[in-house]
């Protein structure tokens, strides 16, 4: 009868129990499901923080100012004062413990129980209270070493100057706005060279193709700062390509100036051996527009020189390795702006036919003779026809039809388009007497159709 009860004095609070700019922390730990991660600071301008395991780990930064960030301004909405029984709060075992110095002085934080029915955290600084904070600090301290590795940062490459790539895809890139001189399709502006000649990209492709590198998955990493041991094992000494890209970001501290990434990529020499081309089979399909790159398992980048071996997916490999000239080229065999179609002579089955057409805005008016066409059947199928694959083989087969497209532009140019029979599914595609791809031979046979269907009418 002579025990006193103890009772806890509990109110609500909107009292700041910390703050500690986050210039002023030299050390960080925590402790977490039987995990610990630990990091100092030294002191004076400039210094890094560093992980104590492994002093050359790079330690993201901004990441650290994210935890640091926790305790700028760390507010309560409730306080218990003169707590006993911790286990009510879960702070007996915390589920966290977080320990810092500050300006010299050390501290620690135990997270307890997450409260449902408030939604916060019971938390203790260890001065005789409990109590329930805004925010949760296991929000941002559930982290893993991975979590705290600076990684690098891909730009947001909307657009790229020059591409230079080495390895399996080995040739340049360059940007060129308004160059109409190596191109019948004003959209292009991206432009390599071949033999002395220039020859435009597909741009939509080329854009495909940055965005792949800009949304790169950089979550995974096989290592913090790879040896020459690591870079052969992961085949990096001798990479499958080597992607160059000069760009100007529109944006940021280095607006308006020049910048050049840099990243190589690979298989592991185990997987090298084992498979030395993934894409062999694809290459000797008739459809390139898809690619099952996802047996690929271990395929890795290094970006400049910031010594992070990165581990790519499947998926992400394959984007990056379709980069070679027919992966990027134009995969319609007519790249023409249409609206400049003025001629169409045609020459089938031992017949010659001539479509004419007439501007009137930015449209045009075709004509058979002095019939105007009911329909544009023929520009249709002719914007249709796909490269299936491209393909130096020379036509040995029947012709099935042979187009020449005139151009309104003021060099008056003509594209000679020549469909040869190659198999029974299959096309063989010329333009202007260099074969260029095989073609859907359904496809071949609707450009047929759409003329008979002009001219028997």
């Amino acid at each position: 009868m002579r025990t006193e009860e103890h009772k806890e004095k509990i109110k609500n609070s909107d009292e700041i129990i910390l703050e500690i700019p986050e210039d002023k922390f030299t050390a960080l730990s925590w402790s977490q499901d039987g995990k610990q991660l630990s990091f100092h600071k030294e002191e004076g301008d400039g210094a890094v923080w560093t992980y104590d395991e492994d002093s050359e780990f790079p330690v993201s930064e901004k990441k650290m100012k994210e935890l640091l960030s926790t305790f700028e301004e760390f507010g309560v909405s409730f306080k218990i004062e003169e707590a006993e029984d911790l286990t009510q709060y879960g702070l007996d075992q915390p589920s966290c413990t977080i320990d810092f110095t500050a300006d010299g002085q050390d501290y620690e934080v135990t997270l307890g129980d997450f409260s449902t029915m408030d939604s916060e955290r019971y938390v203790s600084i260890g001065d005789g209270n409990v109590y329930l904070v805004k925010e949760d600090p296991m929000d941002k301290f559930d982290a893993e070493i991975s979590d705290m590795l600076a990684r690098d940062e891909i730009p947001d490459l909307k657009q790229a100057d020059q591409f230079v790539f080495t390895g399996n895809a080995s040739y340049t890139v360059d940007y060129e706005k308004g160059n109409t001189a190596d191109t019948y399709n004003s959209q292009d502006t991206y432009f390599t060279e071949e033999n002395g000649t220039r020859k435009p990209l597909d741009t939509s492709s080329v854009n495909k193709f940055l965005g792949n590198l800009a949304n790169l998955d950089l979550m995974e990493y096989a290592s913090a700062h790879a040896s020459e041991e690591e870079l052969a094992k992961y085949g990096l000494n001798d990479p499958e390509q080597v992607i160059q890209v000069t760009y100007t970001p529109e944006e940021g501290d280095q607006k308006g100036q020049s910048q050049t990434m840099e990243i190589q990529v690979s298989r592991s020499a185990e997987e090298k051996k084992k498979n030395p081309d993934p894409f062999a089979e694809q290459e000797d399909s008739k459809d390139q527009s898809t690619s099952d790159d996802s047996q690929v398992s271990e395929a890795y980048a290094v970006i400049d020189d910031s010594g992070i071996i990165y581990q790519l997916t499947g998926t992400d490999y394959g984007k990056l390795m379709k980069c070679s000239y027919n992966d990027l080229r134009h995969q319609e065999l007519l790249s023409v702006d249409y609206s400049q179609i003025s001629q169409i002579d045609v020459e089938l089955e031992g017949q010659s036919y001539t479509i004419t057409s007439e501007k009137k805005g930015n449209d045009r008016t075709y004509y058979y003779g002095e019939n105007e066409l009911p329909s544009d059947d023929l520009i249709t199928a002719l914007k249709a026809l796909k490269s299936d694959q491209f393909t130096d083989e020379k036509p040995d087969q029947k012709e099935e039809i042979r187009l020449t497209i005139h151009l309104d532009r003021d060099d008056s140019p003509a594209i000679t388009l020549v469909l040869y029979r190659y198999d029974g599914s299959t096309c063989l595609a010329e333009a202007d007497g260099e074969p260029v791809s095989l073609v859907d031979r359904s496809l071949a046979m609707d450009v047929v159709e759409a003329v008979y269907a002009i001219v028997l009418k």
